[in-house]
């Protein structure tokens, strides 16, 4: 079994050999990982790019341009709307694919602009076999190159990795961009990102690690991590959940009982049994009616 150092070795000898890469960097710990092996192997020449749309939270913004000081890389960002494709609105289960290869493309606009003719992601060896992934189809069709998976760097190792850069995200759980709230079939919308990013920022605010806001045309779903669950149940969360979130401009607050599960809303997740939804925020705040 080959250790973990010999795939960082061989990670950062590959990137050595060409000329410039751009990372397409989200801040999160796979793109942080590909960032660091970058700078450590081509320095200057290796920059590290954000796409900013409304699919990506402030918040999380806010955390790439951070990471990326700590890495010391240089870093740029570029600005699209998902929201101009109807492939992408349409929210089929391919709405992945649409908007990684418009992320995408926009890397590689940067790179030319830059003179760089590589465009690196952070897909790691544990992806492939991670059930629905449309978005690794563009990334193949693109030609981008992925060095975690190229020298088998596991999710594991990719945490490690990055524990080993002192990087502040080696345990920062994984984020989905804010569209994968909304159940697939129902039409991604400026308004539905919105209310969506507000109330999870009210999660964060109150210390949740682990969680989602689904979006189900109206009414919020909260999914937070199972030991998580008796906060979501203080009585005083209950409360604040309730008003902001209706503030926000949803009718319903519910809680699932399942606690978090990735993918809930996709293809995969309808497969499921049926989740177990409470509204125990209506039930002990009610706003009205029936």
């Amino acid at each position: 079994m080959t250790s973990l150092d010999a795939k960082l070795d061989a990670a950062r000898d590959d990137l050595a050999e060409r000329d410039g890469v751009l990372v397409a960097f989200s801040g999160g710990v796979d793109s942080a990982v590909v960032a660091a092996l970058a700078h450590d192997a081509l320095g200057d020449d290796a920059v590290a790019c954000t796409a900013r749309s409304e699919t990506l939270p402030a918040d999380e913004l806010d955390d790439a341009v951070r990471v990326a000081e700590e890495i010391g890389i240089r870093h740029e960002t570029v600005t699209f709307s998902e929201l101009d494709d109807p492939d992408f609105v349409a929210n089929g289960d391919d709405r992945c694919y649409h908007c990684r290869t418009m992320r995408l493309g926009k890397m590689y606009d940067v790179a030319r602009d830059l003179g760089i003719g590589t465009v690196c992601d952070g897909t790691n060896a544990s992806d492939p076999g991670e059930g629905h992934r449309p978005g690794l189809r563009a990334v193949e069709e693109l030609d981008v190159f992925s060095p975690l998976l190229a020298h088998d760097l596991t999710k594991s190792e990719v945490r490690e990795a990055a524990e080993r850069y002192d990087l502040s995200v080696a345990d920062k759980p994984s984020m989905a961009c804010l569209s994968s709230r909304i159940p697939t079939g129902l039409e991604v919308t400026e308004e539905r990102l919105t209310r969506v990013e507000k109330a999870e920022r009210l999660l964060r605010t109150w210390g949740f690690s682990q969680f989602r806001v689904r979006d189900h045309d109206g009414l919020a779903r909260i999914e937070v991590a199972p030991d998580e669950l008796d906060a979501a149940l203080d009585r005083e969360f209950v409360r604040a959940a309730r008003e902001h979130l209706t503030d926000v401009g949803f009718d319903h607050v519910t809680l699932d009982l399942h606690g978090y599960r990735t993918g809930s809303v996709s293809p995969e997740g309808e497969a499921d049994d049926d989740p177990v939804v409470e509204d125990v925020f209506a039930q002990e705040y009610p706003t009205g009616g029936n």
